[in-house]
């Protein structure tokens, strides 16, 4: 079996999983029919094959950045080999430095951000800032892309962002513009030096339009993942199954491009 690296998987606590799960249905106007639990992502994630997970969770409150970031951390550490843990930070925090000095000392490899949620839009000084902050510690961010509903990550914002921090290892995700995918095809695609993951499309695009904008990207610049616990991994591996790329494309999505970002081959 191909060995597969979920990039993108939201993990929470059990005391509040339920409620953070609905909240997520209720965001976007869905049914899930995952838990949100750490137990739970590796019994779905064995069912495709997955051996290692990006694990995080996202502060909708500067309050809310420390105790989450201790849990990714902790899960992290509760599974040697399995997970890679990336941080939350917010914008709005009254110690955004001391917040990344204490994601970094718990030993997290990135950040993820997710605009729509903390209510702040990738354009503004203070997304730059914090995006600034990141550069310098060397780690990656992982910032959700895309909403038509919105004007606060829609590739417009996500080309600025860019822009402004050269040097910042980026990955979209959703392919750049969950949504709003012909805005990220003819604005961001094989524009620029990033990474983009690609859960969360494959539902919602046309087989041969998942494909174009993959190549857009290049197969090399794509990470596989579910949005767990949005999606469950059979049905998100199906849908790519499907899509007409070769099996050095598939290699790279699907395990390879993510082994060189979080360095697991060396």
């Amino acid at each position: 079996m191909q060995k597969v690296i979920n990039a993108h998987c939201h993990i929470y606590p059990a005391s509040i999983a339920e409620r953070a799960v609905q909240g997520i249905a209720d965001f976007y106007s869905i049914k899930i029919g995952l838990n949100g639990m750490t137990d739970d992502l590796i019994k779905d994630g064995s069912k495709v094959g997955v051996v290692h997970y990006i694990v995080h969770s996202v502060a909708t409150k500067p309050t809310q950045v420390k105790s989450i970031n201790e849990f990714i951390s902790s899960e992290v550490n509760s599974h040697p080999g399995l997970f890679t843990g990336f941080g939350t930070l917010h914008p709005d925090s009254e110690d955004l430095e001391g917040d990344l000095k204490h994601l970094l000392d718990l030993g997290l490899k990135g950040v993820k951000i997710h605009p729509d949620f903390q209510f702040f839009s990738l354009e503004e000084d203070r997304a730059i800032r914090l995006g600034e902050m990141v550069r310098d510690a060397g780690i990656p961010i992982l910032t959700h892309c895309g909403d038509f509903r919105y004007k606060l990550s829609n590739p417009e914002q996500f080309e600025t962002f860019i822009k402004a921090l050269p040097g910042l290892k980026i990955i979209g995700a959703h392919l750049g513009g969950w949504s709003v995918w012909d805005d990220a095809l003819n604005r961001i695609a094989g524009k620029y030096d990033i990474l983009v993951d690609c859960c969360s499309c494959f539902g919602f695009m046309a087989p041969e339009q998942s494909v174009e904008l993959i190549r857009a990207y290049g197969a090399e610049r794509v990470l596989w993942g579910t949005d767990y616990p949005t999606w469950e991994h059979e049905n998100e591996m199906m849908l790519f199954n499907k899509l007409d790329l070769t099996d050095e494309e598939r290699s790279l999505i699907l395990y390879d491009n993510a082994a060189k970002l979080l360095k697991l081959e060396e």
